[in-house]
């Protein structure tokens, strides 16, 4: 990626049980790896901004199954620079086939939508990329697969002992616990459709999940709920109760 800035680069592992990969990157001088146990998506990534230089203006999250193009940071950058008030972006995440290492042709996701009833989804998974959802707008949530962030805002947004996501969600639902916690607050969350990356789902559909990996994204909703109290957590017990009985 082009980017006219500096800029340092954690890699923080969490639990892999062959880490021969990374020792190539343990000698550079602008990048670091945090070695942890299995400790989650949102401790690991509490833990690369925990490593991120002071003064850093921006702060990227990126999963490892997604991959940036030469223009993401750079549109990221003007994006935020033209809205001062948006303190996360998400960009326009395409889906990859690592199979055929190349890209589907699908969207993965342009922000994270609620229905009426309570249901959080990630708006066009799935759907044929036509261009659909190309003009910037305010999102409740971004997929915490890439979150492109103001540190300085983030900084007043973080929990105790600086945290930025939550602890108390090992895995699921953290990117809309942080969306929510923004949308709170006098700022928002931006999505920026000339901002691509491409994101490798390890499923394409939730049929595809594993039961526990459902379960887990139905409690973790609840407690969403807990802490951002809403009426719709009467969709929560419900969607809960109906994995858990039914393996839905």
């Amino acid at each position: 990626a082009r980017y006219g800035g500096d800029c340092t680069v954690c890699i923080v592992d969490s639990g892999s049980s062959d880490t021969s990969y990374l020792r190539e990157y343990e000698a550079h001088p602008h990048l670091s790896v945090v070695y942890q146990g299995d400790i989650g998506f949102g401790r690991a990534n509490n833990v690369g901004y925990q490593h991120s230089d002071a003064g850093a203006e921006y702060i990227v999250f990126l999963n490892p199954d997604a991959f940036i193009t030469e223009h993401t940071f750079s549109e990221a950058v003007k994006a935020l620079s033209s809205d001062a008030d948006a303190v996360c972006l998400g960009g326009r995440l395409l889906g990859y086939d690592l199979e055929t290492m190349r890209p589907t042709g699908k969207l993965d996701s342009t922000g994270i939508f609620r229905k009426w009833y309570g249901r959080w989804f990630d708006r066009g998974q799935g759907e044929p990329d036509t261009g659909q959802y190309g003009h910037p707008e305010r999102l409740p949530a971004a997929c915490g697969a890439f979150l492109f962030c103001r540190k300085e805002k983030l900084e007043q947004l973080s929990l105790a002992d600086g945290q930025v996501f939550d602890p108390d969600f090992f895995l699921y639902k953290e990117d809309i616990e942080l969306g929510l916690r923004v949308a709170a607050s006098r700022w928002h969350t931006l999505y920026a459709p000339g901002v691509k990356v491409y994101h490798c789902r390890g499923w394409q559909q939730r049929q595809q999940m594993s039961h526990r990996f459902r379960l887990m994204a139905a409690e973790n909703e609840i407690l969403l709920y807990r802490k951002h109290p809403s009426a719709y957590l009467a969709w929560a017990w419900l969607k809960y109760i109906l994995v858990r009985l039914f393996i839905i």
